[in-house]
């Protein structure tokens, strides 16, 4: 990312680079203008590309095509501690997207979030261009109840919010909005609210971006801290109330206003959590009374109960496929 102050915009073109330095040059252009990643050559293919990468405070754009081959996040690359999570969005063609033991294939219209600390594999199959809006992870974690488990989904529903989101952005480059540090600021905030629309729950992420008073900002808070702490068996409303700096029973009534209960809201948090883990590779030979005590549950019954009414099948049909 580039300084508080400014903004770096990096170019580069393969019609502007002999053959046998363009390898070389778009190493060097994702290196400093994108994340560490390493190129693979497909055999027998030209090289054609054609990027632009605008590095802002707590923001990048990145647009245009790479074809003929592969951008890789090694797991090597993957220590250098960078967290941050990006929009790829194909706007016409075919890209593969690999990662979390996931093969995706992204259609024209069709968007994944990606994650820097996951080792991943970018490849276009079929010419097209490509959006991708990278953001600190600190940026969303807390608009984004469960930010990861948006990661390596494919977004086929959110068509309006993503267009929405990258007339925007285009529209910023277009007319040099980012050259002006108030627009800059104005609009990388801009970038901020109509990536979580894209990515969250409507009704939640409208009330974070628009921000609708004390109330609702202490019970996202109390959600983000239930989310990111549900595996911690002594987790309690007594002790989410007191980080607040509100009484348990403030608590419990601002999750009654939102139709549910502390503890309903907890458990379904930690539900999610076990979902995840089984049907994670990384995952498969923990067993299930292992992810379920990983997850905050002390009793594995309950777990199981709680489980099958929750998604309507057992941990083992999940971690097998058989529930569909």
């Amino acid at each position: 990312m580039s300084g508080k102050d400014d903004v770096s915009i990096l170019k580069i073109s393969s019609s502007d680079i002999p053959d046998s330095e363009r390898v070389t040059m778009l190493r060097d252009f994702y290196c400093r203008g994108v994340l560490k990643a390493e190129l693979e050559i497909r055999d027998g293919e030209p090289i054609v590309a054609s990027l632009t990468a605008h590095s802002l405070p707590d923001a990048q754009l990145l647009l245009g095509t790479l074809f003929g081959a592969r951008v890789v996040r090694s797991r090597q690359l993957v220590a250098d501690g960078d967290d941050s999570l990006a929009l790829v969005f194909n706007r016409s063609g075919t890209v593969g997207v690999t990662g979390r033991g996931r093969d995706l294939l992204l259609g024209p219209g069709e968007a994944v979030l990606t994650s820097a600390d996951d080792a991943t594999t970018f490849e276009r199959f079929v010419a097209g261009d490509c959006f991708s809006l990278r953001v600190p992870r600190q940026v969303l974690a807390p608009i984004i109840m469960d930010v990861d488990d948006a990661v390596m989904r494919v977004i086929r529903d959110r068509q309006t919010e993503i267009r929405v989101l990258v007339d925007y952005a285009t529209s910023l480059v277009r007319e040099n909005a980012l050259a002006t540090p108030a627009l800059r600021d104005l609009g990388v905030g801009h970038l901020h609210d109509l990536l979580a629309l894209v990515l969250g729950p409507t009704d939640d992420v409208r009330e974070s971006a628009g921000r609708r008073g004390a109330k609702a900002a202490r019970l996202r808070k109390a959600k983000f801290l239930i989310a990111n702490n549900c595996w911690r068996q002594d987790l309690s409303v007594a002790g989410v109330a007191q980080e607040l700096g509100v009484t348990p029973r403030h608590l419990q009534r601002l999750f009654e206003a939102d139709g549910k209960t502390f503890s309903s809201f907890l458990i379904e948090q930690r539900l999610k959590r076990a979902h995840r883990m089984l049907r994670e590779p990384e995952f498969a030979e923990r067993p299930v009374s292992s992810i379920a005590y990983d997850v905050g549950f002390g009793d594995l019954s309950y777990f199981n109960r709680s489980f099958r009414r929750a998604y309507g099948a057992t941990p083992s049909d999940v971690r097998s496929g058989a529930a569909g």
